[in-house]
């Protein structure tokens, strides 16, 4: 920076020392930490927020924050930007708010100018109805700020449950996250981490100290625990790069608000009947097969971004497009534990069903459930409260609701598969679906155990009366006498019923009594 007094410096010599303030500001921590982070694999703060947003669309705020905080050697302690790099820019064209911590700079620690530079840019996307965009990479709360970093992190908690719902949020976790720190990203709608981060409350040496369980960073907060264990983590990145790619892409499926649909693409008029989806699905209820496979034979393009792939995988959630239009799939999985519902799978569910209602994505749900996972694990789980959270999230949600039923409808699970009863708006079901209470063969050893203890030949008459029950009861013909079934058609049609459904009920409007809000089972 020039060394004269502002009093004689002329307007050239002030833009200059101007100049020079932000180039020393925008190093971060230095070239020299930033090659670390190279080194290690990883971008800085700003080469990440430039490969997220459009070339020249970003503008800065706060580059000049400062700390106030004289305790432990501080005073004098410059940190550029006080460690996040904060601001609004353009994705696809789409304007979006931001902020990117910086590792290079004191480890990325919050403190009370850090936090609230992000409070900021996260009321700039309430007031302009715009996506928040937070970059995780920081050691945690700055301890020498003591309750100023912990009133810091209250306020970007606050407004996280403020933009709830509201605007999309989406989090990248690119390297540490831990502490009070893993709380904002687990209130955001969607988490996004790279396999070189780590996420967790309390780290290997807490753990370790506290309980005497010895497990590495690895395997307590990396992206596969936090993926299949934990659920938290909603997709899994290999680097930096391709983190952000992940969240480009999901954001073509978002509206920017609540207020707004999301953005549609241009598709063709004419929709063409897909006669492999006439043998897709094997006619045999207990043989197996891929669910995402029937979802890309009905969907643009064969097109479908899954959401939590490894988290209870028996069942399927995730955005495609149909006809250009976004949708929010729910499917059961039958590769996977014959698709049936349990605890993980009913909280997996039910989020992605409340965050698409929230957000104005029509949910299309396809039913191959042969019902709940019993078993005393599930019960002392709590597959009661659990399960619950599905049929809470389906009869709470106002939009277009279109179910197809394709194998398998059983029992509760059934229901909570977003039936005619839970209100959706569309139930269409292929001529080989058995809708029933049960299974014919779990039915028939009930209704009819003395009969075929009596019979000559009981396992002759079993099956006869297997065949009886699933031709008379567990036939979708049954379901739609009782107009519990809207339709039943050939499912080569499938596309064109749901493209036709969807814009038929795109004006949907649907009014709820007056109320703060519903009260979830947890």
């Amino acid at each position: 920076m020039i060394a004269h007094s502002r009093d004689t410096m002329n307007i050239e010599e002030i833009v200059q020392d101007l100049n020079q303030r932000k180039e020393t500001l925008q190093l971060g921590g230095g070239q020299e930490k930033i090659d670390r982070q190279h080194e290690a694999g990883s971008l800085s703060a700003r080469e990440r927020i430039g490969a997220l947003l459009d070339q020249d669309s970003f503008q800065e705020s706060g580059l000049f924050a400062k700390h106030r905080c004289t305790n432990f050697g501080m005073t004098d302690k410059e940190m550029a930007a006080d460690g996040v790099v904060t601001g609004a820019g353009s994705v696809n064209g789409r304007l979006v708010h931001l902020a990117s911590q910086d590792f290079t700079v004191v480890g990325g620690s919050a403190g009370e100018a850090h936090c609230n530079k992000i409070v900021q840019m996260m009321q700039s996307s309430l007031k302009t109805g715009s996506p928040f965009i937070m970059i995780n990479d920081s050691g945690g709360a700055r301890i020498q700020e003591g309750i100023d970093s912990l009133s810091g992190y209250g306020k970007v908690f606050y407004n996280n449950v403020m933009l709830s719902g509201v605007v999309p949020q989406i989090s990248i976790i690119c390297g540490p996250c831990a502490g009070g720190a893993a709380y904002s990203p687990a209130l955001t709608d969607f988490i996004i981490q790279t396999r070189a981060a780590r996420m967790f409350i309390t780290g290997p040496s807490v753990i370790k100290a506290v309980t005497g369980e010895v497990v590495t960073a690895e395997d307590l907060g990396g992206p596969i625990a936090q993926m299949n264990n934990s659920g938290v983590v909603h997709f899994i990145a290999e680097d930096d790069l391709d983190a952000i790619a992940i969240c480009k892409r999901l954001m073509s499926f978002l509206p920017s608000n609540n207020l707004e649909d999301s953005p549609q693409l241009e598709a063709d008029d004419i929709i063409i009947p897909d006669k492999a989806l006439n043998s897709v699905i094997p006619l045999d209820p207990k043989q197996r097969y891929d669910v995402r496979e029937v979802i890309g034979h009905i969907m643009d393009n064969a097109d479908f971004m899954e959401v939590q792939s490894s988290f209870a995988p028996n069942i399927v959630i995730g955005f495609a497009r149909l006809q250009g239009r976004a949708v929010g799939i729910v499917a059961n999985q039958p590769n996977v534990m014959a698709g049936v519902l349990d605890i993980n799978a009913s909280d997996k569910a039910a989020r992605f069903i409340r965050f698409c209602n929230a957000f104005n994505i029509p949910l299309i749900t396809f039913v191959d459930v042969p019902g709940f996972l019993p078993g005393v694990e599930q019960e002392y789980g709590g597959i009661i409260r659990h399960g619950a959270k599905m049929l809470f999230a389906y009869a709470a949600a106002t939009v277009p609701k279109i179910t197809v039923v394709l194998r398998k409808a059983y029992g509760g699970a059934y229901l909570a598969m977003c039936s005619k009863d839970l209100d959706a708006d569309r139930v269409v079901s292929w001529p080989s679906a058995e809708i029933a209470v049960m299974g014919a063969d779990g039915a028939v050893d009930i209704i009819f155990r003395n009969e075929i203890k009596k019979a000559e030949d009981p396992a002759a008459r079993r099956q006869e009366l297997v065949q009886e029950y699933r031709e008379t009861f567990a036939t979708p013909y049954a379901a739609a006498a009782h107009f519990q079934v809207d339709d039943i058609i050939e499912p080569a049609e499938t596309r064109r019923y749901l493209a036709m459904s969807l814009d038929f009920l795109h004006s949907k409007r649907e009014f709820r009594p007056q109320k703060k809000h519903g009260l979830i089972p947890l």
